[in-house]
């Protein structure tokens, strides 16, 4: 096959402790996964089933990165999160069997153009651009394997935290949200799935650094310059 343009590059992310890369073929994340998070975005948490969003894949972001802050934004937010990488793909998975085409996890941070995304909202339009943006997907080295991380995910600013709380208070848990998002899409290898964020987002600034950790995984951190 000729291409009549250069073919873009693979995007992928690091595997702990190897040098291999992880290719990714899209990125899914979850709306208001934890209660209070919902809560604090104004909605609630009891009465909705799980929503989703897109990046593109070439969004992501190795951690330890240094980034230039993004355009047409005041209000950026980090997002600490817990991020799921697809290995085996399918449509209408059971919620039984939906572990079994996890190929491992990653903590992440799903950085947001807050300001656009209220801004689109208030408008009633499509907020794709408050949230695919170039490097907007943070995602640390992804460790293989199917038992999902249940502890302590945090995000810190500076090295002080503002969010915490524990992977296992997510409302649709990770079985969940693989069985719902494949009924209506059918996932592939190199899908990864960001699961939501606990409360207590905020804004990132320039010569700050942000830090995602879940326990049992590497960190995600990414500076601004």
């Amino acid at each position: 096959m000729t291409f009549v343009i250069p073919a873009p590059a693979q995007a992928s992310v690091a595997v702990a402790g190897t040098a291999d890369r992880f290719p990714v073929r899209r990125i899914f994340c979850v709306g208001r996964n934890y209660a209070e998070h919902a809560r604090e975005m104004g909605a609630d948490p009891d009465r909705e089933p799980p929503f989703f969003f897109t990046k593109p894949a070439d969004a992501v972001v190795d951690s330890g990165a240094t980034l230039p802050f993004p355009p047409a934004t005041a209000d950026l937010h980090f997002e600490a999160e817990l991020v799921v990488a697809i290995g085996i793909g399918g449509h209408d998975i059971a919620e039984a069997d939906a572990l079994s085409h996890v190929w491992g996890y990653a903590s992440g941070n799903d950085l947001t153009r807050r300001d656009m995304q209220a801004a689109a909202k208030a408008a009633r339009r499509p907020w794709d651009m408050a949230k695919g943006f170039d490097r907007s997907a943070v995602v640390g080295p992804v460790h293989p394997g199917q038992a999902v991380p249940t502890g302590r995910i945090a995000g810190l600013l500076d090295g002080e935290v503002r969010q915490e709380a524990r992977v296992a208070e997510m409302i649709w848990p990770v079985e969940g949200v693989i069985a719902y998002l494949s009924g209506l899409v059918e996932l592939a290898p190199g899908d990864l799935i960001f699961t939501g964020t606990p409360a207590g987002v905020g804004a990132i600034t320039a010569g700050q650094s942000f830090t995602v950790e879940v326990e049992g995984l590497n960190p995600a951190t990414v500076t601004f310059a």
